[in-house]
């Protein structure tokens, strides 16, 4: 398997960049009271079962011999401060966090590169952004400042704002991109990530802590096609 680390940082953000394939046919699975869409050759879950207020259980899931396993379990998972929304009434600043069935397509992070992550992954350098501008043709993509068509010095309190990656040592160190709107319909929201606990809600991301999402860095490979699953 190709690790993304052994590229060219222009590559490997090309690779992060692409869209995600057409949507091939899905099987549906209940695991621990979560409705699972299954990709075919799915054979790696992580639910997300809402409990109370902004927060909900984790669990990690392994296909086996046929039966879903339970490999890991954390009950102190978060949401967004806006709750929970369906996928196709999200708006961009609500803090909400879309229901369903993601694919987990790649990871960003404050670490150098570990050999045996299978997930493409991107270092965090300097200038570094998630692209939130709406009027940009790289929306909801990495990209650095310094390749421009975006606007990164837009303010926080704009609605185009970007999010510059370093302004979250924590959340960030380990992070995990979903193929949540990766087909870029404007306003509708950008960066749903799978990401470290912070110290309360999250701005629509779902977050774990932090030794299950190191934990899912080394576990989650793009040949067993991962997903997550986020349920009421």
């Amino acid at each position: 398997m190709t690790k993304l680390g052994l590229l060219p940082i222009a590559v490997a953000a090309t690779l992060l960049a692409v869209p995600a394939p057409a949507r091939a046919d899905v099987t549906h699975v209940r695991l621990g009271a979560v409705r699972v869409a299954l990709r075919q050759h799915t054979k790696q879950v992580v639910t997300v079962n809402h409990t109370r207020g902004y927060h909900a259980r984790i669990v990690f899931w392994a296909l086996r011999h046929g039966r879903w396993k339970r490999q890991y379990v954390a009950r102190d998972g978060r949401v967004g401060y806006g709750g929970l929304v369906a996928p196709r009434k999200r708006h961009q600043g609500s803090g909400t966090t879309p229901l369903g069935t993601t694919k987990l397509i790649a990871a960003f992070g404050r670490h150098p590169r570990r050999e045996w992550w299978d997930l493409p992954y991107r270092r965090i350098r300097k200038g570094d952004y998630w692209v939130e501008d709406n009027r940009s043709r790289f929306y909801n993509r990495y990209r650095n400042k310094a390749q421009g068509g975006f606007r990164w010095w837009l303010p926080t309190a704009n609605v185009n704002s970007s999010e510059r990656l370093r302004d979250f040592p924590v959340q960030y160190e380990y992070s995990i991109v979903t193929s949540y709107n990766r087909s870029q319909v404007r306003h509708r929201g950008a960066g749903i990530f799978l990401h470290v606990n912070g110290s309360g809600a999250t701005a629509g991301c779902v977050s774990a802590p932090r030794w299950l999402i190191k934990k899912l860095m080394w576990r989650l490979d793009p040949a067993r096609v991962p997903v997550m699953a986020v349920g009421r």
